[in-house]
Formats: C-alpha cells, structure tokens, sequence
C-alpha cells in the first residue's frame, strides 16, 4: 500500500531526529536482533506514524515521555492501530534507560505469541500418530 507523501516526509524527519531513547532501543532491536524480527523505525501507519513496527508480526512499540502521561491521544492512537490488527507496546522513555533488557523480554515475549504453531503441534504427536 502506497503511503501518503506527507507521511513519508514526516516519517524521515523523525528518524533524523531520535530521541536518546528512541536510539538506545533501535540499537537493541534493529537487524532481526530479537530472534530474527525486523524492525522499522519511524514506520508510517496512516494516519499515525509508529516509533518501531514489525510488518511480519504487526507489533508497534511506542517510547513515551513525560508529555505522554494520561494522554487521551495516545489512547485513541492504540485503539486504532488495535482497530487494524496491530498489537501496542508502550513503554516509558525511563524504562529504557534503566531496564532495557526488561523492556527486550517483554518484546520477544510479544514476538513468541505470533509465530504458528508447527503443523501438528508437537503436543498432538502421540502414540499412534506418524507423520508422513
């Protein structure tokens, strides 16, 4: 799906100006570093712009400050992105600062949930049951 231009500018000026938080979790996520994953960052899902999104897994994570605190926005930017299939993680700027590999736990922890199960499932493998 083709992005609305003036997205796709916004979204390259964010990326040129990342906040400290932005870039220590993009440091930790990019180059399938959580279990192969990709990552975009600054990613355009209109009408909004995601801090990190995995297309495969249809997983965002938003990084928020202080500004963010009981923000009816942000509330309604979930609902939305929900609304289209994607599942939100939100985290505190701080949080990333002082339990980074908390926040990467709880991101794989995500991850896990969207891989298939293999066909059968190992649990269904018993007795009498072979696979061909």
């Amino acid at each position: 799906m083709k992005q609305p231009e003036k997205l796709v500018r916004y979204s390259r000026t964010l990326r040129s100006n990342m906040t400290g938080a932005e870039q220590k979790l993009w440091h930790r996520i990019r180059r399938g570093q959580i279990g192969g994953h990709h990552f975009r960052r600054q990613h355009p899902i209109p009408p909004y712009i995601a801090d990190f999104a995995c297309i495969a897994a249809k997983l965002v994570i938003e990084l928020d400050g202080s500004q963010h605190a009981e923000n009816q926005g942000d509330v309604a930017r979930t609902r939305h992105l929900q609304s289209k299939g994607w599942r939100v993680l939100r985290f505190w700027n701080n949080e990333i600062n002082e339990n980074p590999e908390g926040i990467l736990i709880v991101v794989q922890a995500a991850l896990d949930e969207t891989r298939p199960l293999p066909n059968p499932p190992p649990t269904l493998l018993g007795e009498g049951i072979t696979m061909s």
